[in-house]
């Protein structure tokens, strides 16, 4: 460098953990089969997964079944092909632990956003959804969102038949790639929720395939300045805080669970089930 002082280069991560993780998922586990919502006319609260086709929204499912079963489970379909959403119907997806105790929460998937107007799930079904207007099985059509003439639509939705978190599902890998309709589309469902004081939440999935020290150690993940500066795109493009940012890895070559995976995973549920109780305890 010509005899000159290099530039110090910034420290590639963090010496210490920027969030305190407990790695233990028996507790997580415990706490959130023995949650009671505190709501009346609810036994069990609404998830509703959105995002771009490919995201890991059907094998988050997959992986929220592993981890209470303790055992690699696969019962909602996935697809390894991102190119098409393979998620038809709306379905509600109930979760039991080894003991076949049912938790409080369900999940629902949709199909996947995508840039053409033709492709993907229209906003208006994701906001249907929110609204509680949709039925079980109902088929999505990319081109044509439900309206309130339509025979399945739900004209005095439930409170159960309403979603209680909404969830936008994305891929560490490329948030930086997503297409700018794509991101307008969630942004649009988003301001939606918000309006009706539903709380949002981010799972960033694929974080193992976007950092090495956290595909080496997942248990780095809170230590890793790739991941952190992933998450805070996430809230620029996407519009949440940080706090509403969940780092987690999906199963998708595993045949057994494991510990880190499973902690990731629990604490996303727990911050969710934490946001729904305080949106329940105001309605």
């Amino acid at each position: 460098m010509g005899g000159g002082e290099s530039k110090q280069e910034p420290p590639k991560d963090f010496e210490q953990p920027w969030r305190n993780i407990v790695w233990n998922s028996k507790a997580l586990k415990s706490e959130l089969s023995e949650f009671q919502l505190n709501h009346p006319d609810i036994s069990q609260f609404r998830i509703l997964l959105h995002g771009p086709v490919g995201a890991g929204k059907t094998c988050f499912i997959n992986s929220v079944k592993s981890v209470f079963k303790g055992r690699i489970v696969v019962r909602a379909d996935e697809e390894t092909s991102a190119g098409k959403s393979f998620t038809k119907t709306y379905k509600t997806y109930q979760i039991t632990d080894n003991q076949s105790v049912t938790l409080p929460f369900v999940l629902n998937d949709v199909m996947g956003l995508e840039d053409r107007e033709e492709d993907g799930i229209h906003p208006n079904d994701i906001i249907n959804a929110l609204r509680g207007h949709l039925k079980e099985g109902y088929k999505f059509n990319p081109v044509s969102p439900l309206t309130d003439a339509d025979p399945e639509y739900i004209h005095n939705p439930s409170l159960s038949d309403k979603v209680h978190c909404l969830v936008s599902v994305v891929p560490a890998n490329s948030i930086s790639r997503m297409n700018r309709d794509v991101i307008q589309k969630m942004k649009t469902v988003r301001q939606e929720a918000l309006k009706l004081g539903i709380p949002h939440v981010v799972l960033m999935t694929k974080v193992d395939a976007t950092c090495p020290l956290v595909e080496k150690d997942l248990a780095e993940v809170y230590k890793s300045r790739k991941i952190k500066e992933k998450m805070e795109e996430c809230s620029h493009r996407l519009g949440p805080p940080l706090k509403c940012i969940f780092p987690v890895s999906n199963y998708h070559e595993e045949i057994e669970t494991n510990e880190k995976k499973d902690v990731l995973i629990l604490i996303a549920l727990k911050a969710i089930t934490g946001f729904v109780d305080d949106y329940l305890g105001n309605i």
